[in-house]
């Protein structure tokens, strides 16, 4: 069974919202878009880099995938455009229509966790989903997500949309690698503990 790999920025109180540009994503009055961009060094380009050129498939919600296709096709000056382009893209909506904009992309309809559990009974490699809140919150609720791949760093905003909510259930984690850049990022990978036998896991 493949496994789903969640790759997200996020500040130390777990803030995951618009860390690229001022204008990602204003929901709710948020105007700290863009805090992750001073953070950005080699040894983050060299993680990220290698991440997703190891990658499989990409999964996206609507809303990351529209605002990914706004920036990414066409530049050259870095090394993931390539990838993304190349990769295959699923798009888990239930508003959009096909045929999608971007090339290799492949539009998941209906039930995003149904579908997306479908999707990781296939045979292929694991999948990535890249930022994307709302429709990581519906796979973590439904203990579709095997391993989180956090960029955590030293900022507090105080306010935004949280990778882990309020009324999320009780989950243990497993640290399995990190990486320190230079800028005090820590990029963290764990695993949900299996010896975790929670309820809702």
């Amino acid at each position: 069974m493949r496994k789903i790999v969640a790759t997200i920025s996020l500040t130390l109180d777990g803030v995951m919202q618009a860390p690229g540009r001022p204008d990602e994503d204003r929901r709710g009055g948020f105007e700290h878009g863009g805090w992750a961009r001073a953070y950005n060094d080699s040894v983050m380009m060299k993680a990220m880099g290698k991440g997703m050129a190891q990658a499989g498939p990409l999964l996206f919600g609507r809303r990351t995938y529209e605002d990914f296709f706004a920036v990414w096709p066409g530049r050259k000056d870095n090394p993931f455009t390539a990838v993304l382009d190349n990769s295959r893209k699923y798009v888990a909506s239930r508003t959009r229509r096909e045929p999608l904009p971007w090339q290799n992309s492949t539009l998941l309809s209906g039930d995003a966790a149904a579908t997306v559990a479908r999707l990781k009974e296939q045979p292929g490699q694991d999948i990535t989903v890249l930022g994307s809140g709302d429709l990581l919150q519906t796979l973590i609720r439904h203990g579709l997500v095997d391993v989180y791949m956090l960029l955590i760093h030293p900022l507090v905003l105080g306010r935004g949309r949280r990778l882990f909510t309020d009324d999320a259930q009780r989950t243990t984690l497993r640290l399995v690698e990190s990486v320190t850049t230079t800028t005090g990022v820590v990029i963290a990978t764990y695993n949900p503990d299996p010896s975790d036998t929670t309820e809702g896991r």
